[in-house]
């Protein structure tokens, strides 16, 4: 252990108190992820990808990962390889009281983990597979930094910063998703035959979407679109419905302010592995459309055409509502690369709202070419402030009007 020499403290002693504080007050700013993982590649690449956002501290196993969480400085988050006896460490994490409040993100190829039963439950917030999506965690990260912003700041109350569907609300969507799943059983089997003669690919579509406090969960739909349509996706931005200014790209990887300053990069952001600017790169999402959707859309089948335009498409989603992704009413989940633009302060308060399958924007907007990516926005913040069972009646009964739409979107 290193002692602090007699000059070291005088010359700390001498320090304005301001700057103290200053030092303190950024040291608990920091977010900590403790990263449970015996593969040193595995944490060097993390630490290549997340490490300008968070401190990382790694550990080899989880004896060693509940001695840092009891002896060591406070931890956020702790990123746990499933394959080190997951089951024993949230045992022992919840043996200690103290240590019960700790979030945990298991990173596993396991599909069968039911994440409400114990020893998860109260524990692990989310589940990522050890080939994770960068963007996909990038995500919840964000949303979790944030989260910590704001109960530092005081702007929450730290004890609702949990967001759950009311009871009413959630009991409502188990006993109605129940019963219509019954009732149009013989209608699925016929759609799903249907598809499967129609096109090549499989009867579902599975999406990983962002839901309420930027959940990741599987959405399902009957498939409407070509096998390969979200390769597509890239080259189709020009006809975009929420088209935003494509933003030039110069050779040179800097900023204006590190070009005059003859510097190199001083904000560097790390992504699949490759330096990029952080201020560029902010600069060139704020420019992308922060949705999609596309008038006449050529990677859509013939009978897709009809699934979108009755709304059956959306059936199996009754399953999501009967699962607890979803509610009957809500703010759409998006999907991931739609959700990333969505962080600011401003933005992400519409995931403060349950995901839904029909909402505000859908009854006022669906299907206006006109309407622009923030109208859609300020509909879901809007929800999100004034949701109730009275809203939720008026939004189904108006859902009924719109759901036989004439626009192929």
């Amino acid at each position: 252990m290193t002692s602090t020499s007699p000059n070291n403290s005088r010359l700390n002693d001498q320090l304005p108190l301001s700057t103290n504080m200053q030092a303190v007050q950024e040291k608990l700013q920091l977010f900590r992820v403790l990263y449970v993982e015996s593969n040193e590649r595995r944490v060097e690449s993390f630490r290549q990808a997340f490490g300008s956002q968070i401190d990382v501290t790694d550990v080899p196993d989880g004896q060693s990962a509940l001695a840092q969480l009891e002896h060591g400085e406070p931890v956020d988050l702790v990123l746990f390889n499933d394959d080190l006896d997951s089951l024993l460490f949230l045992k022992e994490l919840g043996a200690r009281r103290k240590l019960a409040h700790v979030p945990v993100v298991l990173l596993t190829d396991r599909t069968n983990i039911d994440l409400r039963q114990a020893p998860f439950h109260g524990h692990v917030i989310d589940a990522f597979p050890h080939n994770y999506s960068e963007e996909a965690l990038r995500i919840r990260l964000k949303y979790l930094i944030q989260k910590k912003d704001y109960e530092q700041s005081g702007r929450i109350n730290p004890k609702s910063a949990s967001i759950r569907i009311p009871i009413g609300k959630r009991l409502f969507d188990i006993f109605v998703s129940l019963f219509i799943l019954i009732m149009i059983s013989p209608i699925l089997l016929v759609v799903a035959i249907l598809v499967k003669l129609d096109s090549k690919g499989p009867v579902f579509y599975s999406s990983k979407r962002v839901g309420t406090g930027f959940k990741i969960f599987n959405m399902y739909k009957f498939r409407t679109m070509s096998t390969g349509a979200d390769k597509l996706l890239a080259g189709m931005a020009s006809q975009n419905m929420y088209n935003a200014p494509v933003v030039e790209k110069t050779d040179d990887e800097r900023c204006e302010v590190c070009k005059i300053a003859g510097t190199s990069c001083q904000q560097p952001l790390f992504m699949d592995q490759k330096q990029i600017c952080e201020i560029l790169y902010q600069r060139e999402q704020k420019a992308k459309a922060m949705f999609s959707k596309f008038k006449e859309d050529p990677r859509v089948t013939r009978l897709g055409k009809i699934l979108r335009n009755t709304s059956i498409d959306e059936l199996p989603q009754f399953y999501n509502i009967l699962r607890g992704d979803m509610s009957f009413v809500g703010n759409r989940p998006l999907p991931i690369y739609e959700a990333e633009k969505l962080t600011t302060i401003g933005y992400a308060r519409r995931f403060a709202a349950p995901a839904g399958l029909t909402g505000l924007w859908q009854v006022t907007k669906r299907g206006k070419a006109k309407v622009s990516d923030q109208e859609r926005i300020q509909l879901d913040v809007l929800y999100a402030k004034t949701y109730s069972f009275r809203t939720d009646m008026l939004i189904l009964l108006k859902t009924l009007k719109a759901v036989w739409q004439k626009e192929n979107v």
